[in-house]
């Protein structure tokens, strides 16, 4: 058992980093989402700043796209010429895929200076693409609404999910321990 854990001590160590960051970021999400009544349809205020960010994105195109609340869940509605196209819910604030980034870029550990600007940076694209996403996504709906599950299913987790695995292959082969040419003290 000694020998088997030698043999595997770094992968081991990095399934450990990445569980441990994962559990307390996604706990101390899940603490930030109880202060908001699912039974009362509160939104929580990332969703609902996600939710006006994708709204003025829309606007570039029509100046008429807008939100409302969604009275029959916690979400909001969002319209594209005239029309409800998508409803934005807790899980479209890719809080969740930003956690799964952190947690990533823990575990393949580099050096301090470099994870304190990279994360904040991929966070920030992380972001960014996400309301691009929900933005073009609405565009797509509106233009194609049979494609539904094609869109909102496949293409366009595909572009959120690539985003943040060109992310962590950033990380992995410019910064982390692993990167070539870096040394770890």
């Amino acid at each position: 058992m000694t020998s088997y854990f030698k043999q595997y001590r770094p992968f081991l160590f990095f399934l450990l980093r990445f569980a441990l960051t994962y559990v307390v970021l996604a706990y101390c999400y899940a603490l930030y989402l109880e202060q908001f009544s699912v039974e009362r349809k509160e939104v929580d205020g990332i969703t609902q700043w996600v939710a006006e960010q994708s709204k003025c994105v829309l606007q570039l195109v029509d100046s008429e796209a807008y939100i409302d609340p969604n009275p029959k869940e916690a979400g909001v509605k969002l319209f594209f010429h005239h029309r409800w196209i998508a409803r934005i819910v807790e899980g479209c604030n890719a809080i969740s895929v930003m956690i799964l980034f952190v947690s990533f870029v823990i575990a393949f550990k580099g050096k301090l200076k470099a994870m304190v600007w990279f994360l904040p940076f991929g966070i920030a694209v992380i972001h960014i693409a996400n309301i691009l996403r929900i933005a073009l996504l609405a565009v797509a709906l509106y233009h194609f609404p049979k494609a539904e599950h094609l869109l909102h299913g496949v293409l366009f987790p595909l572009l959120i999910y690539g985003i943040v695995f060109i992310l962590w292959m950033i990380w992995v082969n410019r910064f982390s321990k692993y990167a070539k040419g870096t040394t770890q003290k």
